[in-house]
């Protein structure tokens, strides 16, 4: 059905919970912003965590950049390795890759950090382009900025060809602006409703009936 298989990162091919909310409570605590209950935290996963910021905090432009600067500042350094895989994501990859399937990843995060992710659980030979955003928030970081970027890379002339595989709203709302399919998987941080709210063009329930619908 079709031919180039984009995935999210955060909340589709990995949990990210524990690094994630981790490093944003590291990042607070630099305000003197006390987070005591973790899952308060879970709207960061999936987000440029610029916006994220703002959004949760009220921070303006400036502190929010202070914000992200601190929580990069534990994230470079263990945050990124405090994730696990998403079950059957692997087994999902290999039998993707076996079908003659592009597969490529389309995250938020920027691309440094993704690449070290996939390399740690030994993932990135499944990849055909690993695609994500910039340090730079003004550069590429919004989902459909990466999509666009990751069509482009693989030369993909026919997106009806193309879908994403993602959890939250980012992911069905970057991928009608960049004109492809979407499959909201609720492996993740995103809700059924959500998804269909959002005008997810399929919702899988894992990996295995991602599997069936690409």
């Amino acid at each position: 059905m079709f031919d180039y298989i984009l995935f999210d990162l955060d909340g589709t091919v990995t949990d990210p919970f524990e690094g994630i909310t981790k490093c944003v409570i590291y990042a607070l605590d630099s305000f003197g912003i006390r987070i005591t209950d973790p899952n308060e935290l879970t709207s960061f996963i999936g987000p440029p965590l610029f916006s994220q910021f703002k959004n949760f905090c009220g921070f303006d432009d400036t502190q929010a950049e202070e914000a992200v600067k601190k929580y990069r500042e534990r994230y470079e350094k263990i945050g990124w390795k405090e994730c696990k895989l998403t079950e059957g994501t692997a087994e999902l990859l290999k039998k993707l890759k076996e079908k003659g399937k592009t597969v490529a990843l389309a995250t938020s995060k920027p691309e440094s950090f993704a690449k070290l992710i996939l390399e740690y659980f030994d993932i990135e030979k499944y990849f055909d382009f690993i695609g994500g955003a910039v340090l730079d928030r003004k550069g590429r970081n919004s989902k459909k900025d990466v999509i666009e970027y990751v069509l482009s890379s693989l030369n993909v002339k026919d997106r009806s060809k193309a879908v994403i595989v993602g959890d939250t709203l980012y992911d069905i709302d970057g991928a009608k602006a960049a004109g492809i399919s979407s499959i909201g998987v609720l492996c993740g941080y995103g809700t059924c409703e959500e998804l269909q709210e959002h005008g997810a063009d399929f919702i899988a329930e894992n990996m295995s009936e991602v599997y069936e619908l690409v």
